[in-house]
């Protein structure tokens, strides 16, 4: 397959790299990028370990083409914030207890996130439906909700 060259804004810098036509987002993160906060669970868009931010919207990169990102601007969970320097949102996820294993926690920040940006005073309802898609098998969702209204 020909490769094309696909150029977008990942994590606030231009990047360019060279994409075959069935790369997903989520491949090239990963294995180009070395971002492997972004999880691969499902590969089908339907447990949202994948979730990124693609132009204000929470997106699942599992089922997003790479080259459908093509001057988009996208956002991983190591965007957000460093180890040293926090996100507020990830400093909330901690004093929560919202993280238990970790897998899904990228994702179900990257939603939230992407509610909050949209939403800054969001009401239990909105936070429900913001991480619909995302799937948690540790917390019972009840400690991520705190998290998010925490903010």
């Amino acid at each position: 397959m020909e490769k094309k060259l696909l150029k977008f804004t990942l994590n606030g810098e231009m990047v360019q790299v060279h994409v075959s036509p069935d790369e997903t987002l989520l491949d090239i993160l990963r294995d180009k990028f070395q971002l492997t906060g972004t999880k691969k669970g499902c590969g089908q868009g339907e447990c949202g370990a994948c979730t990124v931010i693609m132009n204000g919207n929470a997106v699942n990169s599992c089922i997003v083409l790479a080259m459908q990102a093509m001057d988009s601007v996208v956002e991983t969970i190591e965007g957000i914030g460093t180890k040293d320097n926090l996100h507020k949102l990830q400093e909330s996820f901690v004093s929560k207890g919202a993280i238990q294993c970790g897998f899904c926690t990228p994702g179900m920040i990257m939603s939230s996130k992407a509610l909050l940006d949209k939403n800054p005073s969001p009401n239990k309802s909105d936070v429900k439906e913001a991480i619909s898609g995302n799937i948690c098998r540790c917390t019972g969702y009840v400690k991520i909700e705190e998290a998010v209204l925490g903010i």
